[in-house]
């Protein structure tokens, strides 16, 4: 855990370590100021907390995901496309964090990477202790094993589709930008 966190602090992204998964809603609220335009990806960490619901239906946040759901995917899909990949703020997760700081996400659309990789002006990723990783060869082979068959199961349930897939992988090794990332490691497992 210090050794991440010293790596992602050299890696120019912002980390704090925090106990519990209340301590993390907590620290990602005192982040984010409210009346923030807000996009909240999918993640069962954010969930297990309690985040989403909070930002989204709570009226103290500019939800970007609430504005998506009440659009027309074949009338205004362009502009859906807009707003998810370049919000104010984005809230996530992450499927691996390396101890030398880089950071793996894996998505079968690919729809959060764009804010990730450069849209969203500020990113709070909430990550779990489970998910810290010797290297890329181990971030990879968890994302593979562990994550991917938990989100296909996921994934059935929630839309109703046959699993999900590793189809986009981004890696961030370094933020350029001061101040744009910043993780709230949790010292207990949270999502997968």
């Amino acid at each position: 855990m210090e050794r991440a966190l010293a790596a992602l602090k050299q890696n120019g992204i912002e980390a704090h370590f925090v106990a519990s998964g209340a301590e993390a809603k907590k620290k990602v609220f005192e982040l984010l100021p409210e009346g923030a335009e807000v996009m909240t990806m999918t993640s069962v960490t954010l969930e297990t907390i309690g985040i989403p619901k909070e930002v989204n239906e709570s009226g103290k946040y500019d939800s970007v995901r609430r504005k998506l759901m009440s659009m027309d995917r074949t009338k205004e899909g362009r502009e859906m496309r807009k707003l998810g990949a370049a919000p104010d703020y984005v809230l996530g997760s992450v499927h691996a964090v390396t101890e030398r700081g880089e950071v793996l996400i894996a998505s079968n659309t690919g729809s959060q990477l764009p804010a990730y990789a450069f849209g969203a002006g500020n990113i709070i990723w909430v990550v779990g202790a489970q998910k810290l990783v010797k290297n890329l060869d181990e971030g990879m082979r968890r994302i593979y094993a562990y994550a991917l068959p938990l989100e296909s199961e996921r994934a059935k349930k929630a839309y109703g589709v046959p699993g999900s897939s590793v189809n986009k992988i981004l890696i961030v090794n370094r933020e350029v930008q001061p101040g744009r990332i910043t993780m709230v490691l949790v010292g207990e497992k949270l999502g997968f």
